[in-house]
């Protein structure tokens, strides 16, 4: 049985190898989509950031939807420092009930994501809730993605929130799609503070 493993193990270690060795740098920072009905888009997104910060490189944080809402990783990427973080929705569609207000908004945040995109200042910037303004058409598909073609070389993009168009879908490097299997507030449990905010 021995022997059988670590046979299956050597073809299984020389195929990664083959395969990563024939991958290439595509000499551009990537597009990354985490989207679907599941928890844990965002958080997946602020583990990227971790990650980033842990190889010395910059990040930026546009917030389109949370608003004033505390939330753990706020609050704690404020005390590390070293993020650029702006949060700039007014809070979740049905508190603010004003459509002109959250298209305002939305154009707003989008225009400092555009800025800080296009500046070639940033190894990594999260779009956090993005496709929530673009699912209540407070943006369009065609407009982000304009942007996203226009940002530096340099500069690796997250967009995080449900129903991710398809037109961005597929220009995406990577698309991770959360699927919900149980939820605790399906049963009547509110949500955690420091495991779901």
């Amino acid at each position: 049985m021995t022997d059988d493993h670590k046979t299956k193990m050597q073809a299984m270690q020389k195929a990664h190898r083959e395969k990563v060795a024939e991958a290439q740098d595509p000499g551009r920072g990537l597009v990354l989509i985490h989207t679907g009905n599941g928890k844990g888009k965002s958080s997946s997104a602020f583990g990227v950031i971790v990650r980033a910060l842990g190889w010395k490189k910059t990040v930026g944080v546009v917030q389109f939807i949370k608003g004033s809402w505390i939330t753990g990783e706020r609050q704690f990427f404020q005390r590390l420092g070293g993020i650029d973080w702006h949060t700039m929705g007014e809070g979740f569609t049905w508190d603010t009930q004003d459509r002109e207000r959250d298209i305002a908004a939305a154009v707003a945040a989008f225009d400092r994501a555009c800025e800080m995109m296009e500046s070639g200042d940033y190894d990594l910037i999260v779009l956090d809730e993005i496709n929530i303004a673009l699912r209540y058409e407070y943006l369009s598909p065609e407009q982000v993605l304009d942007g996203l073609k226009r940002r530096s070389d340099r500069t690796s993009v997250i967009l995080t929130g449900r129903d991710a168009p398809a037109l961005l879908c597929d220009y995406a490097d990577l698309v991770t799609e959360m699927t919900e299997v149980k939820h605790p507030y399906k049963a009547g449990i509110k949500a955690q503070r420091g495991v779901d905010f």
